[in-house]
């Protein structure tokens, strides 16, 4: 008797903070996704929202796999608060964990596709899919034609610029004509979405908290590959992000403030000690000329706050 072969193992984890339409419009996403023969969860970790998530959602029922409700009781930001759901699903032995943004429109055959790819190719320790942005969530609106908008990439690989510790998305503002359809090694994996095999989380660690948002993706990236698992970009399926509906655009306090403070941090561990010369002559310029949050992040930066930081009294 051929005894029944063993499902493999699924966490869905998204992250929320004060944002109960998204996290409302994310789980009825979710709900409509193809499970096929997996074993699905789906976590949402809620940083201490003070707009009714916990009151709304906290016996949420999905159709097509289980679902958990966790209270993290504190803004622990993005690599925090995930870690939360990180170290409740490894405690089950899940095989896979998937962390996703709670402002993302997702394909029915996301997670299935994800989960094939990583089970085929056993040295890969971490994968991000194609994604694009959500139509009307574009950079440039008015550069595109409506036709072309829902097939703008804002994610098709990561591009780490170490002589200078800048970090961007390959074909970020394109419009996708197919020429980005090759599943490849990338310098970083995207946040909002990532599979992550389980012994990576057990070989390597969790999320460092200590960025609390942004950077932390490269950062984890860079351990990942250290420990010599493969870092992917896989573009056999994909999402639509509503990029920036929860920390605003480029120029935002949000942004001017973490990507200033956690770029240093970033340069510190990794960077040449020429590159890291140039980040320091950096943060202090920005002390003097940046606006206002560029200013906090780059004092917080050379006095090694980590963690929320200053971001907290704003």
């Amino acid at each position: 008797m051929v005894k029944n072969k063993k499902k493999t193992k699924v966490s869905i984890i998204i992250l929320t903070t004060n944002a109960l339409v998204m996290i409302k419009e994310q789980l009825l996403n979710v709900a409509e996704l193809d499970s096929g023969n997996l074993d699905i969860e789906c976590l949402v970790v809620d940083n201490d929202s003070g707009d009714g998530t916990e009151e709304a959602i906290k016996n949420y029922k999905l159709p097509n796999m289980k679902y958990k409700f966790i209270q993290s009781g504190a803004n622990l930001g993005f690599a925090g608060g995930n870690n939360v759901g990180i170290k409740d699903s490894i405690k089950r032995k899940v095989d896979h964990i998937i962390l996703m943004n709670n402002d993302l429109i997702l394909p029915k055959d996301v997670v299935t596709k994800l989960v094939k790819y990583m089970n085929e190719n056993p040295d890969v320790g971490i994968t991000s899919p194609k994604m694009y942005f959500a139509k009307g969530y574009e950079f440039h609106k008015d550069r595109y034609t409506d036709k072309e908008k829902g097939n703008v990439i804002w994610y098709a690989g990561g591009v780490l610029d170490r002589e200078n510790i800048y970090s961007t998305h390959r074909g970020v503002d394109e419009v996708d004509c197919g020429q980005y359809e090759r599943t490849e090694e990338t310098d970083f994996i995207n946040g909002a979405c990532v599979i992550v095999r389980r012994e990576v989380f057990e070989k390597v660690g969790l999320l460092d908290a200590s960025f609390f948002l942004y950077w932390e993706d490269a950062d984890f990236s860079m351990r990942v590959k250290r420990e010599g698992f493969k870092v992917m970009y896989f573009p056999n399926t994909c999402m639509w992000h509503k990029v920036s509906a929860s920390t605003g655009g480029s120029g935002s306090p949000t942004n001017d403030y973490f990507l200033t403070r956690n770029r240093f941090t970033f340069a510190l561990r990794y960077a040449k000690l020429r590159t890291k010369f140039a980040v320091f002559r950096d943060t202090i310029r920005l002390i003097f000329i940046g606006r206002t949050w560029q200013k906090w992040g780059a004092i917080d930066a050379l006095l090694g706050r980590h963690g929320m930081g200053q971001w907290k009294h704003r």
